[in-house]
Order: C-alpha cells, then sequence, then structure tokens
C-alpha cells in the first residue's frame, strides 16, 4: 500500500499515465523524424539558394545602376564644359519626332525627313 496514493479517495498507482510505446512506435517515430529532418534540409536549402539568386540579382541591378550614374556624371561634366553629348542630342530629336511642339498631328515635326518627302511630293 506505500506504492499508492490517496488522492480525492481514489486510490492512484506511480508512474506515467496512458498506454506505454511499443517498440514498433518507437521505431515509426525515429523513422519520421528523420524523415522530419530531412525535409528541414530540404527546405532550407531551397531557401538559401533563393536568397543567393535574389542577392546575385539585386548585385546585377546595383552594377546596372552605377554605370547609368557614372554616364550621368560624364554627360554632367561635358555640359558643364560647354559641350552637348550626342546621346543627349538623340534623345531630344527623339522626343521631338514622338511629340510634335504644336500637339497637332498633321503638322510635320522638325527633323523628320519621311513628312518633308511626302509634303514635296504631294505638291
Amino acid at each position: 500500500m506505500d506504492d499508492n496514493k490517496m488522492v480525492a479517495g481514489k486510490m492512484k498507482k506511480p508512474g506515467k499515465r496512458g498506454r506505454k510505446p511499443a517498440k514498433i512506435d518507437l521505431k515509426a517515430k525515429l523513422e519520421r523524424s528523420r524523415q522530419s529532418a530531412r525535409e528541414c534540409r530540404a527546405r532550407k536549402k531551397l531557401r538559401y539558394q533563393y536568397l543567393e539568386e535574389l542577392v546575385s540579382s539585386k548585385e546585377r541591378a546595383i552594377c546596372a545602376l552605377r554605370e547609368e550614374l557614372e554616364m550621368y556624371k560624364q554627360w554632367c561634366s561635358a555640359m558643364d564644359q560647354g559641350k552637348i553629348p550626342s546621346e543627349i542630342k538623340a534623345l531630344l530629336t527623339g522626343d521631338e519626332q514622338k511629340n510634335p511642339q504644336g500637339g497637332s498631328s498633321t503638322k510635320p515635326s522638325r527633323g523628320s525627313k519621311n513628312n518633308n518627302n511626302n509634303n514635296n511630293s504631294n505638291s
């Protein structure tokens, strides 16, 4: 009777509650744990691959932006010396061809040879 305890008027036996796991359950639990660890390592590997790809794409974007910034710096220094870079001239003439300044689509744009040739042939 020394092993039993009296709680709320009932006799309680010492030890763990519930059923005791069999050896098969321990093996299955161990296998589930191994499988879970394999899946965890696979997820970790994929996560690291994704992050490495993200970092490399961001580094490429940074390099492209640095090159663009350097180009703009060169343009600014050229314009400070009173020179207009040919790239800026091309951008300006390209904008004029796309957007005529008069706002009318029938008016020929400056620098467009096709419109001039068409107007001269109709006369």
